[in-house]
């Protein structure tokens, strides 16, 4: 039964990818440039709700399942995600391409990072969240959005790595055999979706198969820590995690391949900062307005990653400021080796 469980995950990380990656997110740019907004204003929100919306739903259905909440796989695959960003993703996009990143972006993007990451420590050291937290949650949302429209204009700087020429590079590759193997997923999503003229059809057909793909993986997370006998967060952190941050790895390290290294990064970071306050604060509010009162949430040996998670942003930091903002192969390379620490720690601590 095992080997079920691990198949779907498989294939739901899969169709997760593609349908972000290749339906999605193109719907939401076309809706994005109708409603005439800047880029930056697009990538903080509409963007970050494309690349960080199976983090958002595995958190609300986590939390509603029926047979009781399921809070630690929620907050755990928020705070797991959150490690892989931060570490595999920017790590992966600067090994694959050296780059300057414009120290602007990376400073406002840590700082609300790390207020994020605070009042998630604040939540689950007092274990309850009231109304006011869950609305203090989307409230700092709503203020990084307005900060990231005005930031450009003010220290008016643009990413020193980006050239014309970069964004040229053909991106498309030879399918592996995996992808050969995946091809009657990939011809069913090609029979469901309309022509792209239809990006707002395509925008709520994809929210459906996120929502359905998000319920199958908690599920499945559900019964593989009860058959092999293991905290339901194990699994949050370390498999739902990397199987929901696919699509951020995958538009991350295409952009730094196109030698858009700080826009991989933002991405990386900008995700993160939505994971926590939209696809925790969304949840909390829900629920909190559900049953009238406040929300209990029992996660124990979370806090240990968040602090962990709080640590890899200062490194993340030092380290562009020692690389006085260049990344290359040794940066990336040290990023992904901490992400490899902590799994193995997050295991066997926990």
């Amino acid at each position: 039964m095992i080997v079920v469980y691990l198949l779907i995950l498989l294939v739901s990380f899969y169709i997760l990818a593609k349908v972000v990656d290749d339906y999605f997110v193109e719907s939401l740019d076309e809706i994005a440039s109708k409603l005439k907004m800047s880029s930056d204003a697009a990538g903080a929100t509409l963007m970050a709700v494309g690349s960080s919306a199976p983090e958002l739903f595995v958190a609300i259905f986590a939390l509603i399942r029926p047979d009781g909440n399921h809070e630690a796989i929620g907050i755990g695959n928020i705070v797991g995600s959150a490690l892989f960003n931060i570490l595999a993703i920017t790590g992966a996009a600067a090994f694959v391409r050296k780059a300057v990143i414009a120290w602007q972006s990376v400073v406002r993007d840590l700082f609300f990072y790390i207020i994020s990451i605070v009042m998630l420590l604040v939540t689950l050291y007092d274990g309850k969240i009231t109304i006011y937290e869950a609305l203090l949650f989307l409230a700092v949302y709503g203020i990084y959005v307005f900060v990231v429209v005005f930031w450009k204009k003010m220290f008016k700087y643009s990413d020193p790595g980006e050239t014309k020429e970069d964004q040229k590079i053909n991106t498309k590759t030879k399918k592996n055999f995996f992808q050969k193997i995946m091809f009657p997923f990939d011809l069913l999503l090609r029979i469901i979706y309309p022509k792209k003229k239809y990006y707002w059809a395509t925008f709520f057909i994809s929210i459906l198969i996120i929502a359905g793909i998000s319920w199958l993986l908690v599920d499945s997370a559900v019964y593989i820590s009860h058959i092999l006998h293991i905290p339901e967060i194990i699994i949050a952190v370390t498999v739902l995690a990397i199987g929901t941050s696919v699509p951020d790895l995958l538009s991350s390290v295409i952009v730094a391949k196109q030698g858009r290294g700080g826009m991989a990064i933002s991405n990386a970071v900008g995700s993160n900062i939505f994971d926590i306050l939209v696809g925790l604060g969304l949840p909390f509010l829900v629920i909190v307005l559900s049953t009238g009162g406040e929300m209990k949430i029992d996660v124990a040996g979370l806090q240990l990653s968040v602090y962990f998670l709080l640590v890899s942003v200062f490194i993340v930091f030092v380290l562009f400021i020692l690389n006085k903002w260049k990344v290359g192969k040794l940066f990336g390379g040290a990023l992904v080796f901490f992400y490899l620490t902590y799994v193995i720690w997050a295991i066997l601590s926990m």
